[in-house]
């Protein structure tokens, strides 16, 4: 019997970690912006830092939610940037940036409409 993986949604997805980043596709991200369409390289500012321009390759269109992966370990983001978010009707998850690109990856199987926001695996 074949087994296959159902609900592919297409889009990057990350395939492994390189050194203290993401590996998608044949490229290594330090810190790494994804949409359901793209990945980019980032340069994200200290986490206390977040605001909605760095997130905002990533709010239009908007998601059902944001994942931000914080680095080596969960880090809560700033509240105000959270509460905005959310006041735009976009949920927010936090957790450690492996289990995000590991979340990333199960939810876009699933075809959710997402964006994901990870720091670097050494921040």
């Amino acid at each position: 019997m074949k087994m296959a993986r159902e609900g592919q949604a297409g889009g990057p997805i990350v395939r492994g970690f390189a050194g203290n980043g993401f590996r998608v596709e044949d490229t290594a991200y330090r810190a790494l912006l994804m949409t359901v369409e793209r990945a980019a390289d980032w340069s994200p500012p200290a986490l206390a830092d977040l605001d909605e321009a760095a997130l905002a390759p990533l709010l239009d269109p908007a998601p059902e939610f944001v994942l931000i992966g914080t680095g080596a370990a969960l880090v809560r983001p700033p509240v105000a940037r959270v509460a905005a978010l959310e006041a735009r009707g976009i949920g927010v998850e936090a957790m450690d940036s492996r289990a995000a690109a590991r979340a990333w990856g199960v939810l876009r199987s699933e075809g959710r409409r997402i964006a994901a926001a990870l720091y670097p695996l050494d921040a």
